[in-house]
Formats: C-alpha cells, structure tokens, sequence
C-alpha cells in the first residue's frame, strides 16, 4: 500500500490508473478515487480533477490540452473521472456540467472552471501550482 500512495506523490510512468502515454491518472471505483483523495488532501501539492464524460464533445475537444498540462507540471496531480462511471464523487463534488475542473490544494477546493476553456484552465493551473 506505501508505494500506492508514493505513486501518487511522485507519479512515474508507470502510475497506476495512467491513462496511456499520459501522466493523467484515470479513477475508476470509488475505492481508488477514496485512496486517491487521502493521500492529497494534507498536503499543498496542487490536485486537478477533470470531471467529464466519454459522450461529451467539449470533454474531448480540451483532453489533449489537460494531457498537456499534466506533462508540463509534474509537480502537480491530475485525475480523470468519468461522471457516469463515479456519479457519486460527481455530485459530492457539486458537478453539473461537463467538463469541470476542480482544482484542490490541501484539501480545499481553491479554482473551479466549467467548460472547456483552455486558456482559463491553463491559467489557474500555473496560478496555483506555486
């Protein structure tokens, strides 16, 4: 379980739950988002979560930008969760429309963007990665 929660910490290429070629962590049962929002909520690493859904043209349109982001800012943590596949943390997360970003630092939610805009997302990223 320790190298569970260090994989999260300092995700390599190897990540458990990383999407392919992407260090985009995808989250696909309760138990693994449970594991996953532990490990972050004491800390002050930044936490990115695209709430989206694989039916959503703008949850695609903006995919490769979120991929980007995360390959650029490795000090950071960026999960994927799919809102038909974990309608629970969805609505614990307050989602109601798709993409939502939500961006959390030491377990408070600190920026949250709703749509895909790119250059919004981009910027509250940077803003909050320090």
């Amino acid at each position: 379980m320790g190298s569970f929660f260090s994989t999260l910490l300092n995700p390599g290429p190897a990540a458990a739950g990383e999407e392919e070629g992407s260090a985009v962590v995808a989250v696909h049962s309760k138990e693994s988002w449970n594991e996953h929002w532990t490990a972050h909520k004491n800390t002050n690493k930044l936490l990115v979560i695209d709430f989206s859904a694989t039916w959503c043209g703008p949850c695609r349109f903006i995919e490769p930008t979120f991929k980007a982001l995360a390959a650029k800012f490795t000090e950071a943590s960026f999960v994927k969760i799919d809102v038909d596949e974990l309608s629970e943390v969805s609505q614990q997360w307050r989602v109601q429309a798709m993409p939502t970003f939500v961006l959390v630092k030491g377990g408070k939610e600190v920026a949250r963007i709703v749509g895909a805009k790119e250059s919004e997302l981009q910027g509250k990223v940077a803003q909050f990665i320090a």
